[in-house]
């Protein structure tokens, strides 16, 4: 069986407080592409992994791997050897390790179902992890696991991503953060939040990892009527009218630069 690890984006970012937990409040809204990375399962006497692909090089392939830990919270009728082929880049802001998590959740719902608690399960893997099951448009709001459903008058939209190849872990951007409540989420359908909302993290995210403000600058400049950085970076995405305006942008980018295609599911 295969199944797609579709890459994540947070079309809004709103971080409203950090908790005494060390996390933090956030109000976010989840959206996804059609693409990413790729798994195939086959029954097996064990669990196993095998990681290829442009990024397998950042992965272990051992048990500290998500996917190694997804496949032991969920109950299952015999091993799987797992292949993941991965394309995204890793720490990026694109949820690639969560979204190979879902992606083993949707497997497992496929051949027997999930357990009652598959949400908690999910959490327990990572705060993206349970939207990343879904993988359609969705309001994240506590540390990004409480989930509530929202019309989505976006899918079919293309998009285009583009990383600048530096990774950035989520836990310096999170501390960068400059701590001011700049307020909720709007309401509205769901263009009218991703237009009028904003990236909480995209200062400290820039500070970090200056590649962004040009991804972000050449992006502005390609027709989108969206251009945001995606949760923690340095992913950014854009979004836009038509395919051909989103294939002449992509047709345009720095060569060094890695980027996907699609559109929103």
């Amino acid at each position: 069986m295969r199944e797609t690890a579709y890459a994540k984006i947070n079309l809004a970012l709103h971080v409203r407080g950090r908790r005494a937990d060390g996390y933090h409040d956030l109000e976010t809204v989840f959206a996804f592409v059609d693409a990413g990375d790729d798994l195939t399962i086959a029954p097996a006497e064990v669990d196993s992994l095998t990681v290829t692909g442009e990024f397998a090089g950042a992965l272990g392939q051992d048990s500290d791997n998500i996917v190694a830990r997804a496949l032991a919270v969920l109950p299952k009728v015999t091993g799987w050897a797992v292949s993941l082929e991965k394309r995204l880049p890793v720490a990026a802001g694109l949820g690639g390790g969560s979204a190979d998590a879902g992606a083993v959740f949707r497997l497992a719902e496929r051949l027997h179902g999930l357990p009652d608690d598959w949400q908690n399960r999910a959490a327990g893997l990572g705060a993206d992890v349970p939207a990343c099951v879904r993988s359609r448009a969705t309001i994240g709001l506590g540390t990004g696991t409480d989930l509530a459903d929202i019309a989505d008058d976006l899918a079919g939209t293309p998009v285009l991503l583009v990383n600048p190849r530096v990774p950035l872990p989520t836990g310096p951007v999170f501390r960068n953060w400059d701590g001011i409540d700049r307020g909720a989420l709007p309401t509205g359908d769901l263009r009218t939040i991703a237009v009028v909302g904003r990236n909480d993290l995209e200062p400290g995210a820039i500070a970090l990892v200056p590649q962004i403000a040009d991804v972000l600058g050449h992006l502005r400049g390609s027709g989108a009527w969206l251009v945001r950085m995606s949760g923690s970076g340095a992913t950014c995405f854009a979004l836009y009218d038509t395919p051909t305006g989103r294939d002449a942008a992509a047709a345009a980018l720095p060569a060094a630069w890695w980027h996907l295609a699609g559109r929103l599911r």
